[in-house]
């Protein structure tokens, strides 16, 4: 469902990626109504502004590239054309990324995945070097990326539905956020793995390959839960108690975790399981 989603409707870009202005207001008393921001933004000669609450008096509005006398009357607009905007509202934050910028960032943006996902392979196969019998070493690098492919693709087609139904941005908060993702599945993962391996070099008798899997996820599944948990749980109050900036990336942080810990025992170890089963038959 998720690659469904991601590829029916793809993710949708925030300013980072497609340029345009980003501007946070706080009003000083009681909050404007989104229609007279609208309003107010019709009046300065911008059509189009996506508003979004940010705390109890706060808005973040995000439109097209604006020049600095456009903002001063779009700032005198929103104050009502009052002499002494600064009694009205105070302007928290105001950024423009032109489109070339956006695209640059969206590219390196790939490129920093992308070289995350390769490094995890080497360094995976690197570090199981001793470990060649029943399952090649880089085996284990490359079903440690399956999974990895799998825990991001979830929280990406989950954004995927918010985008197109609910007009969510992503932008590199997102992308710091997938990166997370990506280091703390493989470190669940690697527990997992190291155990594998321990029980190979150690005990003389370990019996098959598939009794030292399933061994190996039974004795660090509750360690892979608990810390899991416990770093869900922290996400859980920001969430709910965090301001609208953090609210998503705490929202993709969750379910990626929450992934991470199921690929980690239920779709790691079943691959290794079944590569060894492919050499076995080839």
């Amino acid at each position: 469902m998720a690659f469904v989603a991601f590829f029916l409707w793809g993710l949708k870009p925030g300013i980072d990626f497609i340029g345009g202005s980003l501007m946070e207001i706080e009003f000083i008393e009681d909050r404007a109504n989104p229609e007279s921001i609208q309003t107010a933004f019709r009046d300065a000669g911008i059509a189009t502004v996506v508003v979004q609450g940010a705390g109890e008096k706060g808005y973040m509005l995000r439109f097209r590239n604006i020049s600095e006398d456009e903002h001063h009357v779009l700032t005198a607009k929103l104050s009502g054309n009052s002499k002494n905007p600064d009694s009205v509202f105070m302007e928290k934050r105001f950024n423009t990324i032109g489109p070339a910028i956006g695209r640059e960032l969206q590219t390196s943006s790939y490129k920093a995945i992308a070289l995350v996902l390769v490094f995890i392979l080497l360094y995976v196969a690197w570090a199981f070097r001793r470990v060649s019998e029943p399952v090649s070493s880089w085996k284990y690098g490359i079903v440690a990326i399956i999974t990895l492919l799998h825990d991001i693709s979830i929280p990406i087609g989950v954004f995927a539905y918010l985008g197109h139904f609910f007009g969510v941005e992503i932008d590199m908060l997102f992308i710091s956020g997938i990166l997370t993702i990506l280091g703390f599945s493989v470190h669940d993962t690697i527990v997992v793995f190291d155990r594998i391996r321990e029980k190979l070099l150690t005990e003389k008798d370990h019996g098959s390959f598939e009794d030292i899997v399933e061994r190996s996820v039974k004795e660090t599944i509750v360690r892979s839960i608990n810390t899991s948990l416990t770093v869900i749980v922290a996400l859980t109050a920001v969430f709910f108690f965090g301001g609208d900036t953090t609210r998503f990336m705490s929202l993709l942080l969750i379910i990626g975790m929450a992934v991470g810990v199921y690929s980690s025992i239920f779709i790691a170890s079943p691959l290794l399981v079944s590569f060894e089963r492919i050499k076995k038959r080839a």
